[in-house]
């Protein structure tokens, strides 16, 4: 498929007219009507309606213009890294990070950067699922550590580690001394959640279905720092994973495990499927799944 003629195409639908769609790529317009024509024959298919002024694609029309997006995202992303390769060498790594890995990734940078002292490491917070996907998607990142579940065949994920959720509330609270907690002891709780998009609200609600009662929700938040921030000023409870309580100075809180739910997650590394990554990153993959092969951290 001829790279050229799907950089005409997908220009002409977002200029909308052939005009200036000739005019932003430096051509003439007999020459972008005929590059449009020979793309239809080679395809043995019609890209635009032909009953209509205004440019209209069809049912085949989107779906090229759709897929045509990511080649052309693709080749971009790949003749940018070829190039960057050759006049510097593999010196980046952009990771997009959820707040738990506060406590091992330092560990695991720390031997990363014994092979590869030269490379630049930028470490982007990116939370929800559709962040997650976008800045894959985008080439914002090379890969993500995340709890999300992902619906999208474009993107691969690895497991590395579960964590458990567990309940978390300021010091003085009426549960804080009963040895075992049970979801219905949270009921009439002010609780403190995920807003929509995380799966870690997903997860916590999942567990309170399935007891039959509903989380008696006064806080929404993205942030397990700001949740924690509302615990420790009396303003509800909340369910955090145990690793990141470990990881903060936790004076102000107390915390216990949930007898009657099994409330864990799990932490991937996901990519996508088709782009290329370079020696170093996969090296990066393969330190950090050997991290969790050794550690005391994998539960």
């Amino acid at each position: 498929m001829d790279h050229r003629l799907l950089l005409y195409f997908t220009t002409l639908v977002d200029k909308g007219t052939f005009t200036q769609a000739a005019k932003a790529l430096h051509i003439s317009q007999p020459s972008l009507s005929s590059a449009i024509k020979k793309l239809e024959d080679n395809m043995g298919l019609s890209l635009f309606e032909r009953s209509t002024r205004k440019i209209s694609l069809t049912r085949e029309g989107e779906i090229l213009y759709k897929e045509s997006n990511k080649l052309l995202n693709h080749f971009e992303h790949v003749q940018k890294e070829m190039t960057r390769l050759k006049n510097e060498g593999p010196l980046e790594l952009k990771i997009g990070t959820i707040e738990s890995v506060k406590f091992w990734l330092p560990k695991v940078i720390v031997t990363y950067r014994e092979s590869n002292p030269e490379v630049h490491i930028k470490l982007l917070e990116v939370l929800g699922l559709r962040q997650v996907e976008t800045a894959l998607q985008n080439y914002k990142i090379h890969l993500a550590i995340t709890n999300q579940h992902f619906e999208n065949d474009e993107i691969l994920t690895v497991p590395i580690y579960k964590e458990n959720l567990v309940a978390l509330f300021p010091k003085g609270h009426r549960l804080q001394h009963i040895q075992a907690i049970s979801i219905n002891d949270l009921e009439e709780e002010e609780f403190i959640i995920c807003k929509e998009g995380f799966q870690t609200r997903q997860d916590i609600l999942n567990a309170f279905r399935k007891t039959g009662i509903n989380p008696n929700i006064h806080f929404e938040i993205e942030r397990f720092e700001t949740a924690c921030s509302l615990v420790e000023e009396g303003l509800g409870i909340t369910i955090v994973p145990e690793n990141y309580i470990k990881s903060i100075n936790h004076s102000a809180f107390s915390y216990k495990r949930i007898t009657n739910a099994n409330l864990s997650r799990t932490v991937y590394i996901a990519c996508l499927k088709n782009r290329y990554l370079p020696p170093v990153i996969e090296q990066f993959i393969n330190i950090t799944n050997d991290f969790f092969e050794k550690s005391i951290y994998n539960d």
